[in-house]
């Protein structure tokens, strides 16, 4: 089974949305996130990791709030954000690092 870190270590760009399933800020992420994903298909990956149920991976990680996303690659943090944010502005962050 892969772990967070397995993911994370690789050479594909992924993008991680910590989230928490509480937060009405994440639910809106979602189908961000999923119209980003069709967007980009396999140019990278992304990742949902619930900080109530991965408290370990957010704390690693400094996570102070919900919704965090990074961009990582080779377990370095490329970019990082807190609040959600609309499909535009997402594909124009990432862009840079495809």
């Amino acid at each position: 089974m892969e772990t967070f870190n397995d993911v994370i270590s690789g050479d594909k760009l992924v993008l991680v949305d910590f989230f928490a399933t509480w937060c009405q800020p994440c639910k809106m992420m979602h189908p961000v996130l999923e119209q980003v994903k069709t967007v980009l298909g396999d140019k990278i990956r992304i990742i949902k990791v619930d900080v109530d149920k991965h408290r370990q991976a957010a704390g690693q990680y400094q996570v102070q709030s919900v919704p965090t996303l990074m961009l990582m690659r080779g377990g370095q943090v490329l970019w990082r954000q807190s609040g959600a944010m609309p499909k535009a502005d997402l594909l124009a962050v990432i862009d840079p690092f495809l």
